[in-house]
């Protein structure tokens, strides 16, 4: 009984959780920033057309910054 405790608990101890999450979420911020980094130079002057659309953008990047953050953290 006791051997079969020990497997058990040996067999547990050494798994790490899983970090899909954070591959997923940090894949996304790249792709976000290379799209905006494209559409920013070609359009230079011109993008953000509006404080709005600035606000939306920064938002957004913020957002997946966090994201990312806290995917780090959960899955380390």
């Amino acid at each position: 009984m006791l051997h079969a405790l020990t497997i058990v608990f040996a067999a547990t101890e050494g798994d790490e959780p899983s970090k899909t999450l954070f591959y997923i979420l940090g894949g996304t911020l790249a792709v976000f920033a290379v799209l905006i980094s494209a559409l920013g130079i070609s359009r230079i002057g011109t993008f953000p057309s509006s404080t709005g659309q600035a606000r939306g953008v920064i938002g957004l990047a913020g957002l997946l910054v966090v994201a990312a953050m806290a995917a780090a953290i959960i899955t380390s």
